[in-house]
């Protein structure tokens, strides 16, 4: 990784103890791809000050190469390669190595790549059994997190993670496995037996393969479909510092294993305001129901009083068109296409869209349809049932959860993380025995 050289910036300001300055280190990014920042790590011992920062949205945490984003421009790369060449040109496990190794791979090395995938994809036959535990009812994701977290029972070599060697082969084993933890928490909620991987299919169809086929009949899957899959995998496979990377990061800062820190970015991901929201965005489809209803819901979603919102509409880092929305947009488009009944909801959201669109409401606020618009109907599409939806999400964004793990090693001053606080609560105060407290005791907020 390169370290970027330092300028200084000044700070200056004034308290009951008169006049004060310091100097503190400014950090650029690659040729100007993103804001410069204050390294602040010293600004505690020169001046006395922490910085206030709820949801770290001005802070940087990392140095990192994987991946930058330009919100305003709508800008999306990978090791520097843009998010539309890599999902219209490379598979899912080119994405995949070019996260975690930090290049593409060759044919060679793809091929070796591939092949320690397909070597890894199968999960102990006694991981299996976990699955009777759980509930028919159970929410996929709670699964996802409890098995998951369990590999590092099956695989205890993961516990060195200062060997770079062993880390990857972690990497290869979570990137592999996740595929088929996830059909097989889907076979499990419907009451069907475990399908195993295929190694002769692709990344994307072996796991349609596994949530799809049963003992009854051949199952043949749509290469259309595969397509589509995979693209949503190299779409959600890493996107810079957002809030389950950054759990990963933070698991991480504490050595834990590799599969606690997946298992915490899973838990992280659940949350409607960050995996769920495509889910969300059909629920709010269904809820508009029809075109005539779209004037009605879009006056409600500008209504501060009203608790409607206008769901995959916006984005908390893009400014401007998310780039992958216009991609998921071509692929909805494809699967539909092969569908014999076409759902209505693709009808209806390209109303939705267009009328928004020509909304200035909207339009002045940049509110312009994200990838979550278009990936729920698609994962519709193709029959995953829609408490599946994080899952997937948690399949692709798995490659780049390693890649920031991974990365955090290399940093020279990783320690482990401990944010600071702003303590608004009452003063140290005498203790009073239980006899003598009164029936009301609680601190009033």
């Amino acid at each position: 990784m390169r370290q970027p050289t330092c300028t200084t910036v000044k700070l200056s300001w004034t308290d009951e103890n008169g006049d004060h300055e310091c100097e503190l280190p400014v950090l650029p990014p690659t040729q100007g791809m993103g804001n410069r920042v204050i390294d602040v790590r010293t600004l505690g011992a020169k001046t006395g000050f922490f910085t206030h920062d709820p949801g770290f949205t001005s802070t940087s945490s990392c140095l990192s190469a994987i991946t930058y984003i330009d919100g305003d421009k709508g800008v999306l790369l990978h090791r520097g390669y843009a998010i539309a060449d890599l999902a219209a040109k490379c598979s899912f496990p080119e994405v995949a190595y070019l996260l975690i190794e930090g290049e593409l791979p060759s044919a060679p090395e793809l091929a070796t790549f591939t092949a320690e995938l397909q070597t890894h994809q199968m999960v102990h036959a006694k991981l299996v059994k976990f699955f009777d535990g759980f509930k028919s009812d159970a929410h996929p994701m709670a699964i996802m997190v409890g098995v998951v977290g369990a590999l590092s029972a099956f695989y205890p070599d993961s516990s060195d993670i200062s060997n770079a060697s062993q880390r990857r082969l972690s990497a290869i084993r979570l990137v592999a496995k996740l595929p088929t933890i996830a059909a097989i928490t889907h076979k499990t909620s419907v009451g069907q037996p475990v399908v195993y991987p295929q190694n002769h299919l692709s990344f994307a169809a072996n796991f349609l393969h596994m949530m799809f086929a049963t003992p009854c009949e051949p199952y043949v899957v749509n290469p259309i479909h595969a397509t589509a899959l995979e693209t949503i995998f190299i779409l959600h496979a890493d996107h810079e510092q957002n809030a389950s990377t950054s759990t990963v990061r933070i698991a991480s800062s504490s050595q834990a294993n590799p599969f606690a820190c997946i298992a915490a970015g899973i838990a992280s991901l659940w949350g409607p305001a960050h995996g769920g929201a495509n889910e969300a965005c059909l629920r709010m489809l269904d809820e508009i129901g029809t075109a005539d209803r779209i004037p009605l819901f879009l006056a409600k979603a500008k209504d501060k009083s009203d608790p409607f919102r206008l769901m995959g509409f916006g984005h908390r880092v893009y400014k401007n068109y998310d780039p992958r929305a216009s991609l998921m947009r071509g692929v909805c488009a494809d699967v539909l296409a092969t569908l014999p009944n076409k759902t209505p909801l693709l009808d209806l959201a390209e109303q939705l869209e267009a009328a928004a669109l020509q909304d200035e409401y909207f339009v002045a606020r940049k509110l312009y349809p994200n990838v979550d618009f278009y990936s729920g109907i698609v994962l519709s599409a193709l029959g995953i049932p829609r408490d599946m939806f994080t899952v997937i999400f948690a399949v692709a964004r798995c490659s780049g959860w390693l890649a920031q793990w991974n990365e955090s090693f290399a940093e020279k001053d990783q320690r482990i993380s401990r944010p600071r606080q702003l303590y608004v609560g009452v003063p140290q105060r005498e203790f009073v025995p239980l006899g003598a407290r009164g029936e009301a005791t609680a601190a009033k907020p």
